[in-house]
């Protein structure tokens, strides 16, 4: 059975929460991939900066919407989401932008696994993470290369 550690990459790109979001687009374009996980001074993984956290900088601010009941007005979006929007249009710096707190697997977990979060969470890039120490990352190409039969199989 197949697990992350026969597919996972291990020269991982990796940046700091203080990368400019430039720089991290920059990354991304040049290595086509779709995510780099972002690890603190202590090389502690606090977070991912995918192509969707950059792509979100294009979105117009969303205005919310109010509505009147009894002489009073009520928002129909929440203000803490609309601060986020804020945020990630606005990026200047990865943590700004990124996502924190990545959904992470083990060396030792499945594919089946790993193929459910991509395609139920809509997840593109997975970090692997052992013993709190970042030690690779698959992506969706890593298991879709898992469906080719190998030359000379």
């Amino acid at each position: 059975m197949l697990t992350v550690k026969d597919i996972m990459k291990t020269d991982i790109i990796s940046v700091s929460p203080e990368t400019e979001i430039t720089y991290a687009t920059k990354l991304l374009l040049e290595n086509h991939i779709n995510g780099v996980p972002v690890i603190d001074k202590n090389e502690k993984l606090v977070g991912i900066i995918c192509q969707s956290d950059v792509i979100a900088q294009q979105k117009k601010l969303p205005i919310p919407s109010f509505f009147s009941f009894l002489d009073g007005f009520i928002s129909l979006s929440s203000m803490k989401n609309l601060e986020k929007e804020v945020k990630k249009i606005s990026a200047v710096t990865v943590s700004q932008a990124m996502t924190p707190n990545p959904v992470t697997v083990r060396p030792d977990t499945v594919i089946e696994v790993v193929a459910a979060l991509m395609v139920d969470s809509n997840y593109h890039t997975i970090p692997v993470v052992e013993g709190g120490k970042l030690v690779g990352i698959v992506g969706k190409e890593d298991v879709l290369r898992t469906l080719v039969p190998r030359n000379g199989a």
